[in-house]
């Protein structure tokens, strides 16, 4: 049909001008919305799609690409507000490389994703601040570069807006701290060099990501973007087909919060470090004196003089993730770093959740559970009709269940792709050490959701034994304690060898810091760690726990309710001998702040004895850094992460009412059964002095409490293996047998009674 001009105004006061091709809008047009919306530029059979302009009745206007009714390409738009972004589109929202300047004068150059910051990016505040590195969901994460105003500069990693893990702090006026961080706070062990101290180079900590010393982004493409050479970056999609809309187009809904203010101070020091701190240089041996300390929560707990040539603590780069290189097979055999191993997991973790995924969801059958329900596929390493080329050797994979799991990770409300990019992403997954006997090899995903172990067959097969009622169980009982299993597979390598391995949830993935870590059975045999092997991260056992814990009744009422339900659950499968996995994370009372500092002058060994009195006076005040009020779910995160999943609990102390956790400067947090439970500690003050300035001194202070049954694949079905157990707990076994498994049950209960008392 011939293309002509021609004027048409519509019955709702809508009014077009411009080529049309029959009765749709073609070619070059404008057309008025009544509202006082007009659009001016190409269309494409009666949809915007070309070059155009388009001006709101609220002011706002955009230039640029259109496709299918869509803003989508590259263009500008000015909202009300007078805050202008330049960059790429996708439907309607900034995706790509773009650069937005604020009403505010605030400015952020970088890529965007779905509207928000995401990837790397420099934000500039009006105050003078500026942060260089990578985004996610418009928030600093990862990798990052801040310089205040103030001249301060910190360079390290950053989660949801807060310095989060490891990083160095920079003061201007020379002062150095490496250590690390939580949620914003200093929290863990690190080192202070005062000013004029002999301080290492930041050169490879600050290259290791390709920022300069200055804080300088190194990769930034220009100081500002172009869009003419964004264009040829990409090429626009012509093919949608919505309908024009004035109220399809984005409002401007995301503002700038205000930059992260960083309360960080150099912290009390002693005498000496005060006097050499100041800048003046005193002689080699005084510009060599450092400070290790460890801080909990942003308070200084402890402060020991060090040198600074100590190569201990020298700064190195943040890890990151090792490529997959060609390793020969004996070295693969030796176990040094199973890179073959894990890139073959990744390979067929994506396999088979792409395989599953578009399959119709149904309830599962008895057939699903059976032994014909397996996926079986083989990757060679150059690649098939079915399979990608990879860097491995060739291996054969075996997915067990698949249906099952499917259905199980829906139930947990596990998004598949996030569940797949999780541990089959870029980044890779990160092995770590095993933390029991049993000689598996566990690795981390890189967002440290999952966790993924080696089994043993007698463990594959008693998980497969247990499968059916594990279903059934979770799916009655949404807030379980029993560890969350993803998926079972099995890699079997060209010459043999066979690698079975489990996914499950790691109850340990917290915006928190765990502080401690215990594997609980109920005995005393063997159940101790010894100091010189303690570290951080170490999991402590039974006998090392010297705190009972005092929580609100109606949260203490589901616990033990669950408990029960779990226990019952497992003693049907015949299984003994599981844990309970306790994690503890500690709120540092602020009245730490105040007797840090000795008021009166004293030499430094004087004022380090000092401290410690005043600490075992100070700290027997139960501190008040908890607070629970009425949940309010636009306030919290209720997405269920990878460990847990059920309701939010309800508190006696709010009048019975669904509750979340407040963490003064913190966050606001999700009660559930075994994750943000606030408890008090009472420690039972087993006199120590060698570590009499650590955290053990704390006669009463909060906690917040992470738990969950786990270690539940080992069943006894035999009298010899229920001898042994016996005897590594400490039980008779003339008391116990397969017919009584609840003898096990009933001692783990009466333990976990006494560790979580009833209020009197």
């Amino acid at each position: 049909m011939d293309m002509r001009s021609g004027d048409r105004e519509f019955p709702n006061g809508d009014f077009y001008s411009g080529e049309v091709k029959g009765l749709l809008p073609n070619g070059k047009g404008k057309y008025a919305w009544s509202d006082g919306t007009i659009y001016e530029g190409d269309w494409d059979q009666g949809k915007i799609s070309g070059k155009g302009k388009l001006i709101w009745s609220s002011g706002a206007k955009y230039e640029g690409d259109f496709s299918g009714g869509y803003l989508h390409g590259f263009g500008t738009m000015t909202s009300p507000d007078e805050s202008v972004y330049s960059g790429a589109w996708r439907m309607n929202v900034r995706h790509g490389l773009g650069r937005k300047e604020y009403s505010n004068s605030d400015l952020y150059d970088g890529l965007w994703k779905e509207g928000l910051q995401d990837g790397r990016g420099s934000y500039s505040w009006t105050n003078g601040n500026r942060y260089i590195g990578n985004w996610k969901k418009g928030k600093m994460c990862e990798r990052g570069v801040m310089r205040w105003a103030n001249g301060d500069l910190y360079d390290g990693f950053w989660l949801n807006g807060f310095r989060h893990g490891s990083g160095v702090y920079k003061f201007a006026d020379g002062c150095l701290y490496y250590g690390t961080w939580s949620r914003g706070l200093k929290d863990g062990k690190g080192v202070f060099y005062p000013a004029g101290s002999k301080q290492p180079s930041l050169k490879k900590w600050s290259r290791s990501l390709e920022y300069d010393d200055t804080g300088k982004f190194v990769l930034s493409r220009s100081a500002s973007v172009n869009v003419e050479e964004l264009r040829s970056l990409n090429t626009v999609t012509q093919s949608l087909s919505v309908k024009t809309s004035a109220d399809r187009l984005p409002d401007e809904i995301w503002r700038t919060c205000d930059p992260p203010r960083d309360f960080t101070c150099h912290g009390p020091l002693s005498k000496s470090a005060r006097f050499f701190g100041s800048g003046q240089s005193e002689g080699q041996d005084r510009n060599r004196i450092v400070y290790e300390r460890e801080y909990m929560q942003g308070v200084l707990i402890r402060e020991t003089i060090m040198s600074s040539v100590d190569r201990s603590h020298k700064i190195k780069p943040p890890h990151r993730p090792k490529e997959v290189r060609a390793r020969s097979l004996l070295t693969f055999l030796r176990g040094e770093h199973n890179y073959y191993l894990m890139l073959n997991l990744q390979l067929g973790i994506r396999y088979t959740v792409g395989k599953i995924t578009p399959v119709p969801r149904r309830e599962v059958r008895a057939s699903d559970f059976g032994k014909n329900a397996r996926t079986k596929m083989f990757f060679p390493r150059d690649g098939s009709n079915f399979t990608p080329p990879h860097k491995s050797v060739d291996f054969s994979w075996k997915d067990y269940c698949p249906m099952v799991f499917r259905n199980l990770r829906q139930m947990f409300k596990l998004d598949a792709a996030e569940y797949m990019m999780s541990i089959c992403g870029d980044d890779g997954l990160t092995e770590i050490s095993s933390p029991g006997k049993s000689g598996s090899i566990f690795y981390l995903s890189h967002d440290d959701r999952f966790v993924i172990k080696t089994l043993k067959k007698s463990e594959l097969q008693v998980l497969l034994r247990m499968l059916p009622k594990y279903y059934e169980h979770v799916g009655d009982h949404e807030n379980t304690l029993i560890t969350k299993f993803f998926g079972v597979h099995r890699i079997t390598l060209k010459w043999g060898k066979k690698v079975r391995f489990v996914v499950m949830g790691n109850m340990f993935c917290t915006e928190l810091k765990i502080h401690r870590r215990y594997d609980l059975k109920g005995s005393s045999q063997g159940r101790f760690t010894e100091k010189i092997k303690i570290q951080e991260k170490t999991t402590l056992k039974d006998l090392d726990l010297a705190y009972e814990f005092h929580m609100d009744k109606l949260l203490r009422e589901a616990l033990f309710k669950q408990i029960y339900l779990d226990c019952s659950f497992l003693e049907s499968l015949n299984i003994i001998d599981y844990s309970l996995l306790l994690g503890l994370h500690f709120r540092a009372p602020g009245q730490l702040h105040d007797i840090l500092e000795p008021p009166n002058a004293m030499s430094d060994q004087e004022s380090v004895s000092s401290v410690d009195v005043g600490l075992a006076q100070e700290l027997s005040i139960p501190p008040k850094g908890l607070l629970l009020v009425t949940h309010e779910p636009n306030s919290v995160n209720t997405a269920p992460g990878p460990h847990i999943r059920g309701s939010t609990l309800r508190a006696f102390s709010v009048g019975e009412q669904e509750v979340d956790l407040i963490l003064p400067g913190t966050a606001r947090l999700r009660v559930q059964l075994g994750v943000n439970m606030p408890a008090q500690a009472h420690h039972k003050l087993i006199e120590d002095k060698e570590e009499s300035a650590t955290i053990e001194l704390f006669e009463v202070y909060d906690v917040v409490v992470y738990m969950g049954i786990i270690d539940i694949l080992q069943e006894y079905n035999t009298k010899k293996k229920v001898e042994h157990t016996c005897k590594s707990l400490q039980y008779d076994p003339m008391t116990i047998s397969v017919t009584e498994p609840s003898i096990y049950s009933k001692r783990f209960v009466n333990f976990l009674h006494k560790v979580f008392p009833e209020e009197r």
